[in-house]
C-alpha cells in the first residue's frame, strides 16, 4: 500500500519497483542567527498564507546550505553508508528522509515502511513505563495495537528488560533505554532503516545481537542507510557509500573507493602536508633536553623517501635526531591511531618492549623501525613518536600524519596479513 505525504514533500511510488528510496536534488538551508531565523519563518508563513511562492532556492542574509542538490537511490536489500566529517549534512539528510524536517528544494520518494534509528529511545516518554512506551513507540512507527500485542514478548525478550518493563523509563539506565529503543525499531520489520551512529551504544553482547538482527532483516529485503564515523562498519555493512562535505555530494559509488577518498581528504584536511617527511627545527642547547627529533618519514629498502606506504609492502619508519650527548639506553616509542572511526589506537610498540635499547652518539643519527610488511590497511593515521631513557623524556612528536594506500582490495579487513598460497596434492 502506498500513501502520499504532501506536507513533507514526499511522494511514494517510484518507477522502479525495486527502488524503495529515491532522493532527488534535496537541498536544505539554515540560518546562523536565531532571531533572523524566526523572522524568516514568519515571512515564509505569511507568503504561503497569501498564496505567494517562497524563494527556497536562494540564500538570504546569514543563511547557509546544510545540503545542496543531493541525489541517490536505494534498492531493496541494499545498504548505503553516509560518510563525512561533522557538519557535512549526514544527520540533516536522515531527518529529511524520515520526515522530521522539510527540504527547501527537491523531493523524497519512498516505498513501504520506514523506521528511523536516529537516536535510540529518543521518542520515549520518561514518565511512562517500558510497557506503555513500547505501545506508543511502535504505533508511531506504523504498527496496529493487534500487531504490537503479537510482538510484545519478542520485543521485551530482545531488550532483556522483563524485570523493569513496568517501571518508568526515567528510571532506566542509558543501556536499558538503548536496548528497548532498538528492539522496538527492529521488530516493526521495516522496508527501510535509517541508522545514525546508534550501533555504537550498549555492551558487546548487545551490539552482536543488533548486528545479527540487522543481517537477518537485510536478507529479508530491508534496505539500510547507515551513518557512522567508523569506516570499518561502513565497509563491512554497506554495498555503496555517499561522501558528503559541507552539504555537497562529493562522490557516490562502491564503498571502498568512496571511503578511501574520504579518508584521504580527512588526512589532508587543515594540513599543508599530511604525508611525506615531517621536518622539525633543531633546538638550541638551552631549549633541548639532550636530544631533538628533526625528521620523521617513511623510506623504502633503498633509502628513498616514501610519500605514502603501501599495505603489504616493505617500509621503514625513520626518525632522525640530533643528540647533544651520548645516550646508551634510548627507548624509541610509536603510538599509531586511526583518524577514521573513533581515533582508535591500532599500533603501539617501543624498542624497550622488544629488549632493544638504542645507543645514540652525539650528532645526527637516524633510528629505523624496519617493517618487512606494512600491516596497516588503507586509511589515514596519526603517529605519536617519542624518545626517552627510563623516566627521562628527550623529545616527542605529538602528531605525524600519514596515509596508507594499497593496490589491492584489503580495506574490509582490520589489518593486512602477509601470506603465501600453496596447493598440496595428496
Amino acid at each position: 500500500m502506498t500513501t502520499e505525504l504532501r506536507n513533507q514533500e514526499i511522494t511514494i511510488q517510484p518507477e522502479d519497483s525495486e527502488v524503495v528510496l529515491s532522493v532527488e536534488r534535496i537541498s536544505k538551508k539554515f540560518c546562523r542567527n536565531l532571531r533572523r531565523s524566526l523572522l524568516y519563518g514568519v515571512q515564509d508563513i505569511a507568503t504561503e498564507l497569501s498564496g505567494g511562492k517562497r524563494t527556497s532556492a536562494k540564500l538570504r542574509s546569514q543563511e547557509f546550505w546544510a545540503l545542496k542538490d543531493v541525489s541517490f537511490q536505494l534498492r531493496r536489500g541494499e545498504a548505503v553508508g553516509l560518510v563525512g566529517s561533522n557538519g557535512a549534512g549526514k544527520s540533516t539528510l536522515l531527518r529529511i528522509i524520515s520526515g522530521l524536517i522539510n527540504p527547501d528544494t527537491g523531493s523524497v520518494k519512498i516505498r513501504g515502511r520506514l523506521a528511523p534509528l536516529i537516536a535510540l529511545g529518543a521518542g520515549f516518554n520518561p514518565i511512562l513505563t517500558g510497557r506503555e512506551n513500547i505501545y506508543a513507540n511502535m504505533s508511531i512507527l506504523g504498527l496496529s495495537t493487534k500487531e504490537i500485542k503479537a510482538k510484545f514478548e519478542e520485543v521485551v525478550d530482545f531488550a532483556e528488560i522483563w524485570e523493569a518493563i513496568d517501571a518508568p523509563v526515567q528510571n532506566y539506565s542509558s543501556g536499558m533505554a538503548a536496548r528497548l529503543g532498538f528492539a522496538c525499531a527492529v521488530h516493526t520489520e521495516p522496508d527501510i532503516f535509517l541508522i545514525d551512529e546508534v550501533l555504537s551504544v550498549g555492551d558487546v553482547k548487545f551490539k552482536m545481537k543488533c548486528h545479527r538482527r540487522l543481517a537477518k532483516l537485510r536478507e529479508n529485503g530491508t534496505a539500510f542507510v547507515l551513518v557512522s564515523h567508523n569506516s570499518h562498519s561502513i565497509l563491512n555493512i554497506c554495498n555503496t557509500a555517499i561522501y558528503l562535505a559541507k552539504g555537497q555530494l562529493i562522490t557516490v559509488g562502491e564503498t571502498e573507493a568512496v571511503v578511501r577518498k574520504y579518508e584521504e581528504d580527512l588526512c589532508l584536511s587543515g594540513m599543508e602536508k599530511a604525508t611525506g617527511p615531517l621536518i622539525l627545527p633543531k633546538k638550541s642547547p638551552d631549549e633541548s633536553f639532550g636530544l631533538d627529533i628533526t625528521l620523521v618519514c617513511f623510506k623504502d629498502a633503498q633509502g628513498n623517501i616514501l610519500e605514502t606506504p603501501m599495505s603489504g609492502e616493505p617500509a621503514n619508519l625513520c626518525v632522525e635526531c640530533f643528540a647533544h650527548k651520548y645516550i646508551d639506553n634510548a627507548n624509541l616509542g610509536v603510538v599509531v591511531k586511526s583518524l577514521s572511526g573513533e581515533n582508535d589506537r591500532v599500533l603501539y610498540f617501543t624498542s624497550a618492549s622488544d629488549n632493544e635499547f638504542l645507543k645514540i652518539s652525539p650528532g645526527n643519527t637516524e633510528l629505523q623501525i624496519q617493517m618487512p610488511y606494512c600491516c596497516l590497511i588503507p586509511g589515514a593515521y596519526t603517529a605519536k613518536i617519542y624518545i626517552k631513557s627510563g623516566v627521562c623524556s628527550f623529545d616527542v612528536v605529538e602528531s605525524f600524519r600519514f596515509t596508507v594506500q594499497a593496490d589491492k582490495t584489503i580495506s574490509r579487513c582490520l589489518f593486512y596479513q602477509p601470506r603465501t598460497w600453496k596447493v598440496i596434492s595428496k
